[in-house]
C-alpha cells in the first residue's frame, strides 16, 4: 500500500492544514482583535464604521478564503467572516446556488 507524499512528511513541513479550524484560526489577522469589531450593532453610522474597520483586517488576512469557506459550510449568518458581511454572503449563496 502506498502512502500519499504529503502525507508521510511530518506535519511542520507541509505547514497547516487549511481544513484544521485551529490552523486557520491561528493565522487569522483578527485573532488579537476585539470580536465585538465584527459583530456590528448600534446606529448606522457606528455599524458602518464597524464594518469597514473589520473589513480592512480582513483585506490583509492570509486566510479569508478558509473563514469564508467555514462561515457559508457552518451556516453562520451572523458577523463578517473572510471579509464578507451577512448581507454579502447572502448573495454569493444566492449566486451560487
Amino acid at each position: 500500500m502506498s502512502t500519499p507524499t504529503a502525507a508521510a512528511r511530518p506535519a511542520r513541513e507541509r505547514g497547516p492544514d487549511p481544513r484544521d479550524d485551529a490552523a486557520w484560526r491561528d493565522a487569522a489577522a483578527c485573532r488579537d482583535a476585539d470580536p465585538e469589531l465584527f459583530f456590528p450593532d448600534g446606529d448606522i453610522r457606528s455599524a458602518r464604521a464597524q464594518v469597514k474597520a473589520a473589513k480592512l483586517i480582513c483585506r490583509g488576512c492570509p486566510v479569508t478564503v478558509p473563514c469564508l469557506s467555514w462561515a457559508l459550510a457552518s451556516g453562520h449568518e451572523a458577523g463578517i467572516w473572510g471579509g464578507l458581511t451577512e448581507d454579502e454572503r447572502r448573495m454569493l449563496r444566492r449566486r451560487r446556488f
